[in-house]
């Protein structure tokens, strides 16, 4: 070959390069263009989440400062349960029926209506007035059921959509980012709200009212923040190609999915138990050992606590793809099992004589909590499901949790007088969390990178093999 064979091949080469130089930087740009809306729903779906985790521990703070001002006589044992739990129920009504919405209609309206009855809840709660103390009680045990509704809503509609749209964001980090703008969020909710009592009884002092009202009207805030940028949201690409609007053959989704529906409820069902009333109760049990300390002083060791939220869910976050769902959750369940069995037993010995030490098992308590179960039960829901039921199936999976939480509130007093105090209730949880732990690693899946993508497609074929029209 000549030199001047080999001077026109390399002229020809760089030709042929230059010239398609362009087309791949259009190609890189229209990839960029087309991942703009997928981060736009990562970011504003999760971030209404915060009202969760922010609603959920301020009403133990709300709960010390009405039993201050009111006493026992008036704010008696069955309302102060009842204000915990009404949240809880409305967010069972949310979640089923947010599930369903989101499927057959699309996840932007579900995430539009929740977030206005977020907002509505929050701010009839912080007005809440009656003829009596017992009527303004009653008031804001329905502000708080409307208030479960939005916010067990946002459960469906949030994931669901940060997670259809975490894989076009970030391809085999699903996980790490789903966790990131749902469980950190809702665990920064709980911290935010150890913290705004705080700042509010700094300025009011002794004056509770103002500071149980705008302890729970400052709730409005993360809705609010959101409402504009989900009105401009879309529908994730995801759901776009997989859902189905009408005659969804609900018998062949149960006849298919019902052991994943109720492993993925159950386990959801005791976390939801174990943790929910360490937090709604969590004030009251710092009260309680904290002997001779000011209302302000308990409601700061509550910051400490809540704060040991946020390390569990990061080192979860980064945990779920490295390790796996399934070891992940089975971990921090086991973990979490050992640590309260510890605290169950030395309760009396630490709460009297070491209250930092107590606050720190009890905070690593609750850490271990959010590492496995806390951020592994809705990646679970989100992910065991295909993109034309996942709403629906989810929905189920988070109203059975909430059921959990209920009737852990319910049964927190109980558990705490027939086991001699506040240690019963640990020992019970501890207990629960083993069993859940051994459950979750011989029957939970392993959800890969590519596992939305596979069950789509082994769902399509599942029906077409039963003759379903897709």
């Amino acid at each position: 070959m000549s030199t001047k064979d080999i001077t026109h091949e390399g002229v020809d080469h760089k030709s042929v390069s230059s010239s398609s130089s362009p087309q791949l930087n259009e190609e890189q740009a229209l990839v960029k263009k087309n991942r703009g809306p997928s981060y736009f729903n990562v970011i504003f779906s999760g971030f209404a989440l915060l009202s969760d985790g922010y609603q959920s521990g301020v009403i133990s703070f709300v709960n010390l400062f009405l039993g201050k001002i009111y006493g026992d006589a008036i704010f008696t044992s069955e309302l102060k349960s009842r204000l915990s739990y009404s949240m809880f129920v409305g967010a069972i009504v949310g979640q089923v029926g947010f599930g369903l919405v989101i499927d057959r209609v699309g996840r932007k309206i579900g995430l539009v209506s929740t977030t206005f009855l977020v907002i509505l809840g929050a701010a009839l709660c912080a007005a809440s007035s009656g003829t009596s103390p017992t009527g303004l009680i009653w008031m804001m045990i329905i502000s708080r059921g409307i208030l479960g509704v939005g916010v067990g809503g946002e459960y469906p509609c949030s994931s669901v959509s940060a997670g259809e749209s975490a894989d076009e964001v970030a391809p085999g980090k699903r996980g790490f980012l789903f966790i990131l703008v749902t469980n950190f969020v809702i665990d920064l909710g709980y911290v935010i709200s150890a913290i705004v009592p705080v700042i509010l009884l700094a300025i009011f002092k002794d004056n509770l009212e103002p500071v149980w009202r705008l302890c729970c009207g400052l709730g409005v805030l993360p809705p609010l923040s959101v409402l504009y940028f989900r009105l401009k949201m879309a529908d994730s690409a995801s759901y776009k190609k997989g859902a189905l609007k009408k005659s969804v053959p609900y018998k062949l989704v149960i006849k298919r999915y019902w052991f994943r529906i109720l492993l993925s409820s159950g386990l959801w069902f005791i976390y939801d138990f174990i943790s929910y009333p360490s937090g709604v109760f969590s004030s009251v049990i710092i009260d309680s050992v904290a002997s001779g300390e000011s209302t302000i002083q308990v409601v700061a060791w509550n910051i400490l606590l809540f704060a040991f939220y946020l390390p569990g869910s990061l080192a979860g976050a980064f945990s779920v793809d490295r390790f796996g769902r399934r070891f992940t959750l089975t971990a921090g369940l086991l973990a979490m099992g050992v640590v309260g069995m510890i605290l169950g037993g030395v309760y009396e010995l630490i709460s009297k004589n070491c209250l930092p030490m107590f606050i720190i098992m009890y905070g690593l308590y609750l850490s271990l909590a959010e590492l496995g179960p806390g951020n592994c039960m809705g990646l679970n829901a989100m992910e065991l499901f295909p993109t034309a039921v996942r709403g629906t199936c989810y929905g189920i999976a988070a109203a059975v949790g909430k059921v959990g939480a209920t009737v852990g509130t319910l049964a927190f007093v109980p558990m705490q007088e027939a086991m001699g105090g506040y240690r019963g209730p640990f020992l019970v949880g501890s207990g629960i969390a083993i069993f859940a732990g051994v459950i979750s690693y011989f029957y939970l899946p392993d959800i890969g990178p590519e596992g939305l993508v596979e069950e789509d497609k082994a769902f399509r074929e599942y029906l077409i093999a039963e003759g379903y029209d897709v």
